[in-house]
C-alpha cells in the first residue's frame, strides 16, 4: 500500500513541477515586452490549470495526505490564468486604430489639362471637390488652359509650405484640422514638421485672405474731418433716409441698402457694419471685384468701414456716388452727399453688384 501511495506521490510531484510556474507579480506583467509575451503567458497559464487539476483528481482519488496541498495548487493555477487572459484582453483592447489606410494614395501628384478638361470635371475624375482643386493651384474660374499642370490632392483640403515658426497646433487651429489626421496624411510622426516642406491639411479651409482672388479692403479714415474720403468733390443731395430696422439710423449701410431696393437690386438684410459687407456678399453668391458698374456698392475697410452707391461713369474714367453719414463737405450724420470720384482712385475699391 505504501508502494502505491509513492507512486502516485511521485506522479503527482512529476506533473506539478512540469506544469506549475510561481504567479507573476503585477509588476512583472505591466512590464511585459509586448502583446505576443502575454499570449504566451496565457497560453502557459491555460496548460498549468490542466496539469494542476489532473494532479489534484489523481490526490483526491488515493486520498493522498497532501490532497489538499495539490488542491490550492490547482485554484492559484486557475486564478493566474484569469488573470493573464484579463490582462490579454485588456492590452488588445488598448491596441491603436488604424486612421489612415496603408494603401491609400497620400501624395500630391502633377496632372496635364488635356482639351476638354475643366476644374468640375477634373475634381469628379479624382474624387475631390473642385474649391480644392482651385485652391491648390490659385484659380479663381472653373476654367484650365491645355498643357497646364495641376497639383492634385489626394484627399479633400489645403496644400501647405511649412514655415520656420509653424507647429502641428498652430497649423491645425489656423485651417481647422483634425490633429491625428495632420500627423498621419503626411507621417509627421516619423519626420516631424520640417520648414519649406510641403504638405497636405486633410479637410483643412483657406481663411478668407489666403483665398485665390483675394483683394484687401483699402482702408480709408470717412472720420479724421479732411473732408477728403474717397477723394474728389463732394455735394449736399438731402436730409436722411427711410428707418427700416434693418441697418441704423442715419448711418452708410441704410442709405445704401435703401438706394439699392430703390434701384430694384439686391441687397443683404443682415450684413452688419460696412467693413463686413464685401465678406458676406461673397458668401452669398454676390460678383465682388475692383470694377465698378452703375448700381454698384462701393465698400472699404477699415474699422466700421463706409459705403456708397455708384450713380455714373462718366467718359474721363472717373465715376459718381452718392452716400450718408461721409464727414466731408456737404456731407455729415445723416446726410446724404455726392462725390465725384477720380479715376485713378476708383479702382483702388471693392465694388458688390
Amino acid at each position: 500500500m505504501i508502494a502505491i501511495y509513492a507512486s502516485v506521490f511521485i506522479l503527482v510531484v512529476a506533473i506539478i513541477s512540469i506544469s506549475y510556474h510561481q504567479p507573476q507579480s503585477s509588476s512583472n506583467v505591466a512590464n511585459a515586452a509586448g502583446v505576443s509575451q502575454v499570449n504566451q503567458t496565457s497560453q502557459t497559464s491555460v496548460d498549468n490549470v490542466v496539469a494542476a487539476t489532473v494532479a489534484a483528481s489523481v490526490a483526491q482519488t488515493v486520498n493522498l495526505p497532501i490532497a489538499n496541498n495539490v488542491s490550492n495548487l490547482a485554484v492559484s493555477a486557475q486564478v493566474t490564468s484569469e488573470i493573464a487572459q484579463s490582462i490579454d484582453i485588456s492590452i488588445s483592447s488598448q491596441k491603436p486604430q488604424i486612421v489612415e489606410s496603408s494603401t491609400e494614395n497620400r501624395s500630391v501628384i502633377s496632372y496635364t489639362v488635356q482639351a476638354g478638361d475643366t476644374v468640375d470635371a477634373l475634381a469628379a475624375k479624382f474624387g475631390i471637390s473642385a474649391q480644392t482643386i482651385k485652391w491648390a493651384n490659385n484659380l479663381t474660374t472653373s476654367a484650365v488652359s491645355v498643357g497646364s499642370t495641376l497639383r492634385i490632392l489626394p484627399v479633400d483640403g489645403v496644400i501647405y509650405s511649412v514655415k520656420a515658426d509653424d507647429t502641428i497646433d498652430s497649423i491645425a487651429k489656423k485651417y481647422g484640422v483634425d490633429k491625428t489626421r495632420l500627423i498621419l496624411k503626411n507621417d509627421l510622426d516619423v519626420s516631424g514638421l520640417k520648414p519649406n516642406t510641403t504638405i497636405v491639411l486633410p479637410d483643412g479651409v483657406l481663411p478668407e485672405n489666403e483665398r485665390p482672388g483675394y483683394v484687401a479692403p483699402v482702408v480709408v479714415n470717412y472720420y479724421s474731418g479732411l473732408g477728403t474720403g474717397f477723394g474728389g468733390n463732394t455735394w449736399y443731395i438731402s436730409s436722411g433716409t427711410r428707418d427700416n430696422g434693418l441697418y441704423a439710423h442715419g448711418n452708410c449701410t441704410l442709405y445704401v441698402y435703401n438706394r439699392r431696393k430703390a434701384l430694384g437690386l439686391p441687397v443683404g438684410d443682415h450684413w452688419g457694419n460696412a467693413s463686413s459687407w464685401a465678406y458676406y456678399a461673397r458668401q452669398e453668391g454676390y460678383t465682388v471685384n475692383n470694377t465698378p458698374t452703375i448700381g454698384a456698392i462701393m465698400q472699404n475697410g477699415g474699422g466700421a468701414g463706409h459705403v456708397s452707391i455708384v450713380e455714373s461713369i462718366n467718359e474721363d474714367g472717373s465715376i459718381t456716388i452718392s452716400e450718408m453719414n461721409a464727414y466731408v463737405s456737404g456731407g455729415g450724420y445723416n446726410i446724404v452727399s455726392g462725390r465725384s470720384v477720380p479715376a485713378g482712385n476708383a479702382s483702388q475699391y471693392l465694388y458688390i453688384h
